[in-house]
């Protein structure tokens, strides 16, 4: 029998995205969206310091169009604690799948910041992360389903 992906979903930390993209506050917004472009996501975690890993803000790709360029403002004198959107929303990496899923639709959000034991970003958990997940559950339930039947008619030709 072939090893399984592990996929326990009774806490986040366990579905979430461990590589976050972190910025911190004094970069400028076009050192943002360069860092968004070269890591090829659409939002960025805005940290205190590189040492502590605080998260204080997000800053995503509509946060730039929508504060930036739909206003005409020049991007090179604007830093991304001037566009960031300030108390960003968080969970435990201990939560569980169900109260991450609640908080997400309650708050009308995509993404939740996953913070450690010390407060300390450690990943990301995105809708789409949780959909990839289901998805695969639901291949083995089909897997299962197609092997009993394969069983069925060796078992009882």
């Amino acid at each position: 029998m072939s090893a399984r992906p592990d996929l326990d979903t009774s806490a986040i930390g366990k579905l979430c995205q461990r590589n976050v993209i972190c910025i911190v506050p004094t970069e400028s917004i076009v050192a943002a969206a360069e860092r968004m472009r070269t890591a090829h996501v659409g939002s960025l975690v805005v940290i205190d310091s590189e040492s502590t890993r605080k998260a204080i803000g997000m800053l995503t790709d509509r946060d730039i169009v929508v504060s930036v360029v739909a206003r005409n403002a020049d991007p090179n004198a604007l830093t991304v604690g001037d566009v960031m959107s300030r108390h960003p929303l968080m969970v435990t990496e201990n939560s569980s799948l169900d109260a991450a899923l609640t908080f997400m639709q309650d708050a009308g959000v995509r993404r939740l910041i996953v913070t450690g034991a010390s407060g300390e970003v450690v990943g990301m958990l995105a809708v789409d992360d949780i959909l990839q997940k289901i998805g695969m559950q639901i291949g083995l339930v089909c897997g299962s389903l197609r092997n009993e039947i394969q069983t069925e008619r060796l078992v009882r030709p």
